[in-house]
């Protein structure tokens, strides 16, 4: 693993239980030692520094406050056992709590406040000591998903005022994606790839981060030809030959997976105007989401082929329903071939 994180971001490590970023989290906590190479925090080198010697705090899932000692205690605790003077103790836990805007719960125990103002305890303090990096192991893992998402673009708009770097550990795409200035996706022990989550979303590297990261409709085939605008690609599961945008050049007969993403698919009750990409089949399954349908459409090379749609376009469209023929489309340049 070679992994560099800038001052000041806020950085998670996306992967599957098992594959490793707790393990990374946690040596950056200085809890784990590296086989080999060095952990750098500040351009020093940390590597042999004990966990209590790091400029380094971290959130844990539990939150892990003492039951019996008040939200203000709880707070304080870390700047006690570091001897700093009562007076500067008080200003910066008063500091903390109308930062995480708990004014006014001091004197509360933790089994006196909700979930989510727990969370807020856990993480005033961990910032109370002002580390250089703040980790945090699933910080929002315990949360009603409400809570939840509303708890994430409140701990995003805190690490921008503070300016902290944040490093979370997560298996919740939606929570990297929503929060992450970049994000590194792992499997097995590996990072698969790192970019801001546009990136990794709109343009994944391998076959792994595109089936992780949200849905895809995946395609296997052969290069046949390399064009200026992009590669022609055969995949029999299609039953027809794909266009397909090109980020570097492919030789003719290299396999690929054609990705595209289901909400890029656009669907038709009738033939539409030719499209880079066009196919036809029956709808085998139709789910309502709310805000937005998915059809599920067999084409003729066997394949199913996800559509998303938004349930405004899907009132303006022309209605679907079961065993119906339809028409699926997308174009060029929203899909990717992958080598890997």
């Amino acid at each position: 693993v070679s992994l560099a994180i800038y001052p000041g971001e806020f950085f998670s490590l996306l992967g599957a239980s098992g594959c490793g970023k707790t393990t990374l989290l946690r040596m950056l906590a200085g809890f784990e030692k590296p086989d080999k190479g060095s952990v750098l925090i500040g351009g020093e080198d940390v590597t042999a520094v004990p966990p209590y010697s790091r400029p380094v705090n971290m959130m844990f899932q539990s939150y892990a406050l003492f039951p019996h000692l008040s939200v203000a205690d709880n707070i304080a605790f870390g700047l006690r056992q570091d001897r700093v003077p009562r007076a500067e103790v008080n200003e910066r836990v008063a500091e903390m709590l109308r930062l995480v805007r708990l004014d006014g719960y001091a004197r509360r125990k933790p089994d006196q406040l909700s979930g989510g103002q727990r969370q807020r305890v856990a993480l005033a303090r961990a910032l109370v000591k002002q580390p250089k990096l703040l980790l945090l192991d699933e910080p929002l893992g315990a949360l009603d998903r409400k809570l939840r998402e509303h708890t994430q673009f409140e701990l995003v708009n805190l690490q921008e005022r503070l300016g902290i770097t944040f490093v979370m550990v997560t298996h919740d795409q939606e929570e990297a994606m929503t929060m992450s200035t970049r994000m590194a996706v792992m499997n097995e022990g590996r990072i698969r790839q790192i970019g801001t989550p546009a990136e990794i979303y709109e343009y994944p590297s391998n076959r792994f981060v595109a089936g992780f990261i949200g849905a895809v409709n995946q395609f296997e085939g052969r290069v046949t030809e390399q064009l200026d605008e992009g590669l022609t690609v055969h995949c029999e599961s299609a039953g027809t030959d794909l266009r397909v945008h090109a980020q570097h050049e492919v030789a003719p007969g290299t396999p690929v997976a054609v990705v595209v993403r289901p909400e890029k698919v656009r669907i038709f009750a009738e033939q539409p105007p030719p499209c880079d990409n066009g196919l036809s089949g029956k709808v085998e399954e139709i789910a309502y989401l709310g805000d937005v349908s998915i059809y599920h459409v067999r084409v003729a090379g066997g394949v199913l082929i996800e559509a998303q749609l938004t349930n405004r376009a899907r009132r303006a469209a022309a209605p679907l329903t079961w065993g119906d023929q339809a028409w699926v489309c997308w174009n060029a340049d929203d899909a990717v071939a992958l080598l890997e």
